[in-house]
């Protein structure tokens, strides 16, 4: 009888050992499984922030490249009339009027007035004359040909380009030997 008791208490303790290693492996399984979640929530939510910062980044770039370039149209608009002031101010000779010169000096003063106004707001003026064709800074609207220059050389500029802040806002109308 004591034999039995003995093996029935050691009956009980292992079946209690049996259910807690049971309970330990379920829980095991449980937190093994929310570890897992928990990684992947973590990168998740670094993949969204790393989106977000992207995001941040991109919209800041283009706000800042909008504001730089934000004179752009009127600077063109202003370009227009630094050509017509050249071209005016190409008409003056010594056999004309006094009076016709001190008209064209006045418009001299406007003309650099003007240029420094572009100077200051970094709009500076393509060089193109004895250069050799670039297409992404000069617009060949005539070709010719000359012995004493080179080929693929600008030999005449018919329209002045400019850029603005290092981008082309208007390409240089020119002629180019062939």
């Amino acid at each position: 009888m004591k034999e039995e008791i003995k093996k029935e208490v050691k009956e009980e303790k292992n079946n209690k050992i049996k259910k807690e290693d049971k309970k330990y492996e379920k829980l095991k399984e449980e937190f093994d499984k929310l570890s897992s979640e928990n990684i992947e929530l973590k990168d998740k939510n670094m993949r969204i922030t790393a989106d977000m910062i992207n995001t941040v980044r991109r919209k800041d770039e283009e706000l800042s490249r909008m504001l730089k370039y934000a004179s752009e149209d009127i600077i063109k608009e202003l370009l227009e009339v630094v050509d017509n002031f050249e071209r005016a101010l190409s008409m003056d000779d010594d056999n004309k009027e006094d009076e016709v010169s001190k008209f064209l000096k006045g418009f001299e003063m406007i003309y650099k007035s003007i240029l420094n106004i572009l100077e200051k707001n970094e709009v500076k003026e393509i060089e193109a004359l004895g250069k050799e064709f670039d297409p992404s800074v000069h617009q060949a609207v005539l070709t010719d040909h000359k012995d004493d220059a080179k080929e693929n050389e600008v030999i005449e500029v018919m329209q002045k380009g400019y850029t603005y802040k290092g981008k082309v806002i208007r390409p240089a109308m020119v002629k180019v030997n062939q």
